[in-house]
């Protein structure tokens, strides 16, 4: 079992910045990445971004050039550095940890709310 808790959300106005961290515990077996993904209200669940356990990183289109993920391995934890924050941003985000069998997202933290005003 692996425990995901976030934390680092809260309110900012269009422009600004805000870091998200997730420190994950638990696990003892090998993970397969870790990620973050969002809900806006009335949208889909988005994946926003991730990073394998080597350090390769993805974004979505959305967010390239204005977000930035990173870990902390010893630490075990997970960050999301944003900037120039829009109002689409706002939703909320959730860290989690992608298995290796199988290859999906099987853990996730309980959100933290971003919101983005203009």
């Amino acid at each position: 079992q692996v425990q995901l808790v976030e934390s680092g959300g809260g309110s900012v106005q269009a422009g600004g910045s805000l870091k998200l961290s997730c420190t994950a515990s638990g696990y003892t077996l090998s993970s397969c990445g870790m990620g973050w993904h969002r809900r806006a209200p009335g949208k889909e669940r988005e994946l926003v971004s991730t990073i394998s356990s080597s350090g390769t990183t993805t974004y979505a289109d959305s967010v390239k050039g204005r977000f930035t993920i990173s870990q902390d391995n010893p630490r075990r934890t997970l960050y999301l550095q944003m900037n120039s924050l829009k109002t689409e941003d706002t939703a909320v985000y959730y860290c989690a940890w992608r298995s290796c069998t199988p290859y999906d997202w099987k853990y996730w933290g309980q959100g933290t709310q971003v919101t983005v005003s203009s």
